[in-house]
């Protein structure tokens, strides 16, 4: 009982049957579109599976920013950089697992060759195997998250402080692996994979492997993140950002809090980011520019903070609506995100699917003018 409890909590039943249904669709349906011959109206060509595939590594990516910003009332402008160094871990075993096979034959990555490198860095070594390559995605970027946190929190900076020291933080990082001296590709970053975990990554089933992966995750992100905000954690969360002051009065440190959130979001994009890598085929710097940070934070907004769904939405939505507009109007793109991001601050500060709300209100509402004119006087 307690468990069905606990369910409900997470939703009620008519959202988990949404739910259910949107998981199915996403890996049972898309995978079986895929695999239906040409001709068929509904089939999914190959090239469509990593984009949609890398569509849902940005919902990952929104739902961890909807943690930290819409239910802890963080505003962090460089998780990109979180994104980025999950990327990179997974870039690194893919550059490993190819050893011997790039332009030069040797052993050493081909960008290492061509600037004469003559041995691997020591931080390359265990990233020819998948396992440690894994581990690293959450690792690096869950201990810099945990340790910046904790000064940050620590120090008290939060508010637009916070959000410029960590915008600053992430273009520290995109300068640094900008430099060849690093050790991770430069401004080129790293490319040309070949093979992951033994299998063509330009096979198509490889490629709907990925997706059907990549599917999965989304669905575990959402609901590791419902248990956290639907928890007794969460609800101290929310406290802390309604009212931290009195949360901390009450007993609650909410230092210890915060940094949790934000070390299990930052977590949770890296394994977006690991994901991400693969299906497109290269990872460098320009992940980490500040814009790809605010970016996210326009997901959340746009699609409504502090629902877990609407962020996810508005990441679908927004991503789309760039590989279209890219590729039809390659010079209006900016401009519409704008507009929608501006028309969004100033008549739906809920974002999308607060209108949802709205319209149940004004049902309500209109409900009880309807009882009362029936009442009479």
């Amino acid at each position: 009982m307690r468990a069905r409890e606990r369910l409900l909590q997470f939703h009620d039943k008519k959202g988990w049957l949404f739910f259910g249904v949107a998981t199915l669709i996403t890996t049972v349906l898309i995978p079986l579109l895929n695999g239906m011959p040409k001709s068929f109206p509904l089939a999914v060509p190959d090239y469509m599976m990593p984009l949609i595939g890398k569509f849902l590594c940005f919902g990952m990516a929104a739902i961890a920013m909807d943690l930290i910003w819409g239910y802890t009332g963080i505003l962090s402008l460089g998780h990109g950089l979180f994104f980025a160094l999950g990327g990179y871990a997974m870039g690194m075993y893919l550059m490993r697992s190819m050893a011997g096979e790039g332009v030069y034959r040797s052993s050493l990555p081909d960008f290492m060759v061509f600037l004469d490198w003559k041995t691997l860095p020591w931080y390359w070594h265990g990233f020819e195997h998948f396992w440690f390559a894994a581990a690293m995605v959450l690792v690096v970027p869950g201990l810099l998250a945990f340790v910046f946190g904790w000064f940050a929190f620590r120090s008290r900076i939060k508010g637009v402080y916070l959000s410029i020291v960590t915008q600053a933080l992430t273009y520290a990082a995109m300068l640094l692996f900008f430099q060849n001296a690093t050790g991770f590709g430069g401004n080129n970053g790293l490319t040309d994979f070949k093979r992951l975990l033994g299998h063509s990554l330009q096979d198509p089933a490889t490629k709907k492997a990925l997706y059907v992966t990549s599917a999965i995750a989304l669905s575990g992100t959402y609901l590791l993140a419902r248990f956290v905000v639907t928890s007794k954690l969460g609800r101290v969360l929310t406290a802390v950002r309604d009212a931290e002051l009195k949360t901390r009065f009450c007993g609650y440190e909410s230092t210890r809090y915060k940094t949790f959130v934000w070390t299990l979001s930052a977590m949770l994009c890296a394994v977006a980011g690991a994901l991400y890598v693969p299906q497109v085929g290269i990872i460098n710097p320009s992940e980490m520019q500040p814009s790809n940070s605010i970016e996210l934070a326009i997901w959340a907004a746009v699609g409504g903070r502090g629902t877990l769904l609407g962020p996810l939405l508005g990441a679908l939505f927004l991503n789309g609506a760039k590989s279209f507009l890219t590729a039809a109007f390659p010079s209006a793109w900016l401009y519409v995100l704008g507009g929608i991001f501006v028309g969004v601050t100033l008549f739906l500060p809920q974002g999308f699917l607060g209108l949802a709300d709205v319209w149940r209100r004004r049902r309500a509402r209109a409900a009880a003018a309807a009882d009362k004119k029936a009442a009479g006087p």
